[in-house]
């Protein structure tokens, strides 16, 4: 008997320390960080900051380091656009999230969907989008790290899922910032010569918040004029912290492209919040309205929620 009681309480633990909502959250509203037209307000886990289990690593960290090496499937656009061809050299498990974008090989692309890359000597594939139209090279370039799209594309991607949809949203992207690109990339905005510069503010000001780790602040919560812009939250801190840079960008993106000197109430956040992370019910609801999760061996990795 006791040893059922033992086996109950264990499970019972591992299910409540896989749950990312107010059980294991708090949203700190004491702790805002804001620049310009981007307010941020973190989310810190009550409990351990590290649940320990899958010994892993972001994907910018994984190319930085050369853990992964990436390579188009083939050669023909028409059957390999929407994949890339990936080796996990390391001992680690590599998370890659919808969203993040990589530049270079035969045109630059999006990752299509949250996946886990574990560690093998074979080839793996990760699915992907086009966010250059105007380019597929004969000769293949190396791919390098660029960072996490911004959420209104972010969000395109996810609730369409598809490539004429996504091109047109970047088409009208450039189109608002009056960035001419002559292969249409999504990336001239932030790599835009007037542009850049002010992006680099923006990430200054937000990197230096954020420079020591603070052990239980495991997401965020962005919001840009009277809106919530997007939050996402991760298991642990060390995945947060691994995807804060490129995260940041995206986000600052929107807010400096799209946005305006933040003065939503407090309430507003709160209400959005309460839906996201209320319990795990009210955030089945939310993500399948707005916003998305991903599981891994029975753990929730990473959860997003999309702008109001």
């Amino acid at each position: 008997m006791k040893k059922l009681l033992l086996v109950i309480c264990v499970l019972f633990s591992l299910v409540a320390e896989a749950q990312l909502t107010y059980q294991n959250l708090i949203v700190d509203y004491d702790s805002v960080k804001e620049y310009k037209n981007l307010r941020i307000i973190p989310i810190r886990r009550k409990g351990p900051p590290d649940p320990g289990g899958i010994n892993m690593v972001s994907f910018s960290e994984a190319i930085k380091k050369g853990y992964v090496t990436l390579g188009e499937r083939g050669t023909a656009s028409t059957e390999n656009v929407h994949y890339l061809r990936i080796k996990n050299n390391s001992k680690k498990h590599v998370f890659i999230a919808s969203g993040e974008v990589v530049l270079g090989g035969r045109q630059d692309r999006m990752v299509k969907h949250d996946t886990i890359i574990p560690p093998s000597d074979k080839d793996q594939y990760i699915d992907v989008m086009c966010v250059e139209e105007g380019r597929w090279s004969e000769k293949e370039k190396k791919f390098s790290y660029f960072n996490y799209a911004n959420p209104k594309l972010r969000r395109t991607l996810d609730q369409s899922g598809n490539q004429i949809v996504l091109w047109r949203e970047i088409i009208k992207q450039l189109d608002s910032n009056k960035v001419k690109a002559a292969t249409l990339a999504y990336s001239a905005t932030r790599l835009n010569k007037k542009l850049a510069p002010q992006f680099e503010d923006y990430f200054k000001f937000f990197s230096k918040q954020f420079r020591q780790p603070d052990s239980n602040i495991v997401g965020f919560v962005c919001m840009t004029g009277n809106k919530v812009i997007g939050a996402d939250v991760f298991e642990s801190s060390t995945l947060f912290y691994g995807e804060l840079d490129p995260l940041l960008y995206g986000y600052i993106e929107e807010a400096f492209a799209f946005g305006s000197p933040p003065r939503i109430r407090k309430e507003d956040v709160q209400n959005y919040m309460d839906q996201m992370l209320k319990d795990e019910a009210a955030q089945e609801e939310f993500i399948k309205r707005n916003g998305k999760a991903y599981r891994y061996q029975g753990r929730l990795i990473h959860i997003t929620g999309f702008g109001q």
